[in-house]
């Protein structure tokens, strides 16, 4: 038995996308979107850009909605959440220093037998 291809045609995924863009819409005026199909996993994909530096409360929009999709209605669609590439060079130009984790080394502690 072989499953059924849904692709980013048909009219449930459609009719999905558009919900899911509006849930992300409504907190993200500005957010933009793209769709396209993927194999890893096999669906639909939503890729929605949006500009903040919280990506899981973008997350926490849809997430609900998302597994509703998903598993009650046997839907392959997924959502990627990502930042303007303007977002990420401003990033990456700022130095970010890292505070490392402090080691100290010291001889083993020798154990004294009584």
């Amino acid at each position: 038995m072989s499953a059924e291809r849904v692709t980013a045609q048909d009219s449930r995924i459609q009719s999905a996308l558009t919900e899911l863009e509006g849930l992300i819409k409504e907190a993200y005026p500005n957010a933009t979107f793209a769709v396209g199909e993927g194999e890893d996993p096999e669906g639909v994909y939503l890729t929605a850009t949006v500009d903040t530096d919280d990506l899981t409360a973008v997350l926490e929009i849809v997430e609900e909605r998302l597994v509703d999709l998903q598993v009650d209605q046997g839907l392959p669609l997924y959502v990627v959440l990502v930042r303007p590439l303007e977002w990420v060079l401003r990033e990456l130009r700022q130095p970010n220093p890292r505070v490392r984790p402090r080691i100290d080394i010291e001889s083993p502690k020798t154990s004294t037998r009584v």
